[in-house]
């Protein structure tokens, strides 16, 4: 950490480039989630990750989707607005040679609205939502991620919010776990695959 209490560098700790440690852009707010969560979050997407097209809607660190690059994904956009941090994160992708993830300095909701036939990029099936928290940003990307047809009909949206702040309504909930003020939660649309989740996970 620096001495201001922000991350000065991130570890990937699984796949291709495992134990690689990333420089992290000194900007204010940047909150990767520690090895342990991201641990938790790569071992519910597992099953669905490998050849996964990613969406990381709000990168910062980028350590949701190099993490995901690194253990299969087949392609991966970053979205980050602060320039700084947008920069870093094109620096890290050419010291890894990671040449199935993207970056793209943008406002995330403006590009988002656009929609996705505008971007030139297939549907997305797992995306992560990890907005600066305090601002109200999860319902709207996930309303605009619908309405731009962002995502294939199966998709995994991990959103990371709040703890005290209630699920996303309209959304089946995967898998959650709370972490001191933070909340995970593994959301899909499709109510039935949420049932056949459950039932593979119940003790047999």
């Amino acid at each position: 950490m620096t001495r201001q209490g922000r991350p000065s560098r991130v570890r990937i700790i699984g796949g291709d480039w495992r134990r690689r440690w990333l420089p992290v852009a000194p900007v204010p707010g940047l909150r990767p989630s520690a090895d342990a969560q991201r641990e938790t979050l790569f071992n519910w997407l597992q099953p669905v990750l490998p050849r996964a097209t990613v969406l990381d809607v709000f990168a910062g660190t980028g350590a949701l989707g190099f993490e995901a690059a690194s253990r299969g994904a087949a392609a991966v956009l970053l979205l980050e607005r602060d320039p700084l941090a947008a920069r870093q994160l094109k620096a890290n992708r050419m010291a890894l040679g990671a040449e199935r993830v993207s970056v793209r300095r943008a406002d995330a909701l403006r590009l988002l609205a656009a929609g996705r036939r505008a971007s030139g990029w297939d549907p997305f099936s797992v995306v992560f939502i990890d907005p600066p928290f305090g601002k109200g940003l999860v319902a709207p990307v996930l309303q605009a991620l619908l309405a731009g047809d962002w995502l294939t009909p199966d998709a995994r949206v991990y959103v990371e919010q709040e703890s005290a702040l209630p699920a996303p309504a309209g959304w089946a909930v995967l898998r959650e776990r709370t972490g001191g003020q933070a909340r995970g939660l593994l959301l899909c649309r499709d109510v039935g695959i949420a049932a056949a989740t459950e039932a593979d996970s119940a003790p047999g």
